[in-house]
């Protein structure tokens, strides 16, 4: 965001982060069969938003709850929900988690990001625009909006 922009969500509500995940022993075994759940995929999701120094998960943007898994079948979906109705972020949202995913899963999953149902005045056009395999290949050939998603993506120290 530039220095000179507005902000449309200037004082958005901040939750409080879930906490780290408690690994067992299972988990930490390299020769034991470990599927992908939700808390893992969740925890992946670490991404800034755009506009705020602050992260999806800061935001309630995205939540654990609304992250399904189906390790069987390869699965994975996300709906998140933008801070305000009219978000012109949703998009670009919507592009880091997907962008995210894609990086940090084996290829073998089929991932569906979408906007929570009736969060946004522009549900319908944008979950369209992230399911469209094109688009977001387009999207990610596009060096301006590549370097803003890589920012979301980057760590920042808190």
């Amino acid at each position: 965001m530039s220095a000179g922009s507005r902000l449309e969500n200037a004082n958005p509500t901040i939750f409080q982060r879930s906490g780290e995940r408690l690994l067992t022993a299972t988990e930490e075994d390299e020769d034991a069969h470990d599927p992908i759940d939700d808390r893992e995929i969740f925890d992946i999701l670490s991404i800034n938003d755009p506009e705020h120094p602050l992260s999806l998960e800061d935001l309630n943007v995205v939540e654990q709850v609304r992250v399904k898994v189906d390790d069987a079948e390869s699965s994975v979906g996300v709906e998140f929900t933008p801070t305000i109705p009219h978000c012109s972020m949703a998009t670009l949202i919507g592009l880091s988690i997907k962008v995210k995913l894609l990086r940090s899963l084996p290829d073998r999953f089929k991932i569906d990001v979408q906007i929570t149902p009736g969060s946004h005045a522009s549900e319908e056009a944008v979950n369209k625009q992230l399911a469209d395999k094109e688009r977001v290949a387009a999207a990610l050939e596009n060096s301006s909006l590549l370097e803003v998603v890589n920012q979301c993506l980057t760590s920042r120290s808190i």
